[in-house]
């Protein structure tokens, strides 16, 4: 029923920034929050980031708030990671994910839809 887009992943050095795009489609009016999720090798999954649509307040894991940034687009059911300051343990696949209820935001049972993935390596 919705359908997520990642892109902008890439290889960059540490101290520098990125940017992440999550593109939404399908029954978007569903969703509740747009969030950010990532997975390094080895490692399980963890929250990022969250955006919810009734809130222009974003919530941040505490190993990237004051780095990373969230920005919506809410013509065009698009949100935005902006990384800066990138660490070497931020090297992960990035997902978005989208909840289609008001549920814990930084838990990933909570979100119903996934997107493919896109890969952030951060290099010294």
């Amino acid at each position: 029923q919705v359908q997520l887009v990642e892109s902008g992943g890439g290889s960059v050095q540490a101290g520098t920034s990125l940017r992440l795009s999550c593109a939404a489609s399908g029954r978007t009016f569903n969703i509740y929050t747009l969030s950010w999720f990532r997975q390094a090798p080895g490692k399980e999954r963890e929250f990022v980031a969250a955006s919810p649509w009734s809130d222009d307040a974003s919530r941040y894991s505490d190993s990237v708030k004051g780095r990373f940034t969230l920005s919506r687009d809410n013509a065009k059911n698009t949100v935005y990671l902006q990384m800066n300051s990138l660490k070497l343990e931020d090297t992960a696949d990035y997902y978005c994910a989208a909840s289609i209820y008001n549920g814990a935001y930084n838990q990933s049972g909570t979100y119903s839809y996934w997107g493919q993935g896109t890969q952030v390596t951060v290099s010294s």
